[in-house]
């Protein structure tokens, strides 16, 4: 009885380099056309790449697509530390993060970038939560280390560190939203507005010199 030996294919590793195109192109389809305007087709043909190319390094659509929301998240956590890296103690922290948020919607140089991208992952929270949820846990990373930091030291008592930076990052969305719907707002308004809700409602006064 002959014995037939197929020859396998050798998978390739998956290459930094292809991966970033692959990312740079979803990124810009979804900045232009919306989750929903992106297929998997027109991000190879942007890329000049093949679908062997693709599935070297994404599973599906959707895995390209939480890789693009969790890179732009990564990148804005990154700006984020940046803002708060001067803070003197936890509360001064979570001005900061507050302030690099609020960025998004006053922030001429910040918001250009980061409003469509920050619009898609939002609909996408209540379409494809799975999609957005690394992403979210990213940009709030640095906001729960200083509310856990400030827990430890005592300085928020009897907090949630998650579960109130889910609720600081919901106030400030909301006045992030109300500024791109109308365009009317005045930020130092809606800056002491947002620190003085969000910082009663961890327990402390506002910190001096904010």
């Amino acid at each position: 009885m002959s014995t037939v030996v197929k020859r396998q294919r050798k998978k390739l590793e998956p290459d930094p380099t292809v991966r970033n195109a692959l990312l740079d192109a979803a990124s810009k389809v979804v900045r232009e056309e919306g989750v929903r305007g992106l297929s998997v087709s027109q991000v190879l043909d942007r890329a000049g790449l093949s679908t062997r190319a693709f599935y070297r390094h994404f599973d599906s659509k959707d895995s390209l697509v939480s890789a693009v929301f969790l890179e732009m998240a990564r990148v804005e956590s990154r700006r984020l530390k940046r803002k708060m890296s001067a803070a003197a103690d936890p509360s001064h922290a979570v001005v900061a993060w507050i302030d690099g948020r609020l960025d998004l919607a006053f922030n001429d140089r910040i918001k250009s970038d980061l409003r469509q991208m920050s619009l898609e992952a939002q609909t996408q929270m209540f379409a494809s939560p799975d999609l957005v949820s690394d992403a979210y846990s990213e940009i709030l990373k640095p906001l729960v280390e200083q509310l856990e930091s400030g827990l430890r030291a005592g300085i928020f008592p009897d907090i949630d560190p998650t579960a109130d930076a889910l609720s600081i990052h919901g106030a400030i969305w909301a006045s992030v939203e109300r500024q791109w719907t109308t365009g009317g707002c005045d930020r130092d308004t809606v800056r002491d507005q947002v620190i003085r809700f969000c910082l009663r409602g961890i327990g402390v006064a506002l910190p001096e010199g904010r």
